[in-house]
């Protein structure tokens, strides 16, 4: 179909206008549907994108980072720590390596057992964070010159899990994208049931138009253009409410973590503009497939 072909179809034509019932019950089921579908498109587009986000979050800062656990004695917990921490200084890949303080280590264990937890009369291990640099960490020599040198310690290098993570975040960004693909087959769906029930109902008036000699394209148009429209503004309307409730969530946060994280950033807002146009260019399609069908049925 040539871009003088649909932009014949897209025309204003008062006289094909009359041929489709500005109003009824298809007009309001295309008008619904486009409108539910609108809404639903950007609350999964806002998902994919989010899911996007974290996706590279997790990737590239835990890619970068390890930790190291000295499970010793008390009396041998500084000793080791120490030796640890030569060992990773005498390592390439390491660029930095340091001992988390007994706050720090509250902290990362406060959500879980308070913040007034008696560190001092727990025997909990020792963490040291390592930062990796050039040309990387190898972390199966690491783990043999520790295992010799330093017995209480225990590399993560965050691999078991982060990968996971990472898996899990991509999964959510592609079922992001395979529910717009849905929504869009839902409405082109419905758009087409909604256009054969409009041609149906109107088979008295096409066989007249044809009587008096207009063309199954003009018919076709009437429809097309109708039903475009209908859908736009349909979308339209969802798009614009859909916006507005994800402007309503919480903002992104450390505590919120993903779930406060589910709006758009930077140039992302402008995406859902092109949900009108879409919902558009699916109901012309699928206008155009049912009226060409169901014209050559009623001939």
């Amino acid at each position: 179909m040539s871009k003088g072909t649909i932009r014949s179809l897209l025309a204003r034509d008062k006289r094909a206008d009359r041929v489709v019932p500005p109003s009824g019950y298809t007009a309001q089921l295309t008008i619904f549907v486009s409108g539910a579908m609108g809404f639903l498109a950007v609350f999964a587009l806002a998902l994919s994108l989010a899911s996007g986000r974290l996706a590279d979050r997790w990737a590239s800062e835990l890619a970068g980072a390890a930790t190291l656990r000295i499970n010793a004695p008390a009396e041998q917990l500084a000793a080791q720590t120490e030796a640890a921490l030569t060992v990773l200084s005498q390592t390439p890949g390491v660029a930095s390596a340091r001992a988390l303080s007994a706050e720090e280590q509250v902290a990362l264990l406060s959500p879980w057992f308070g913040a007034d937890l008696p560190l001092d009369t727990l025997p909990i291990p020792q963490l040291i964070e390592i930062i990796e640099g050039e040309p990387g960490l190898d972390a199966a020599g690491l783990r043999l010159r520790l295992g010799a040198e330093v017995p209480g310690a225990v590399l993560d290098d965050h691999s078991r899990w982060r990968k996971p993570l990472v898996e899990a975040a991509n999964s959510l960004r592609r079922l992001g994208w395979v529910s717009i693909l849905l929504i869009g087959g839902a409405t082109a769906a419905m758009i087409t049931l909604a256009a054969n029930a409009s041609l149906a109902a109107n088979a008295q008036i096409i066989e007249v138009l044809r009587l008096v000699g207009a063309r199954d394209s003009f018919i076709a148009r009437a429809f097309v253009r109708r039903f475009t429209y209908r859908a736009f503004f349909g979308a339209l309307v969802g798009m614009l409410f859909g916006m507005t409730g994800v402007l309503l969530l919480p903002e992104a946060s450390q505590e919120g973590g993903f779930l406060t994280g589910l709006g758009f950033k930077g140039l992302g807002w402008l995406l859902p503009a092109l949900i009108p146009l879409l919902g558009a260019a699916v109901a012309f399609l699928a206008t155009w497939t049912a009226a060409v069908r169901k014209l050559k049925e009623l001939s």
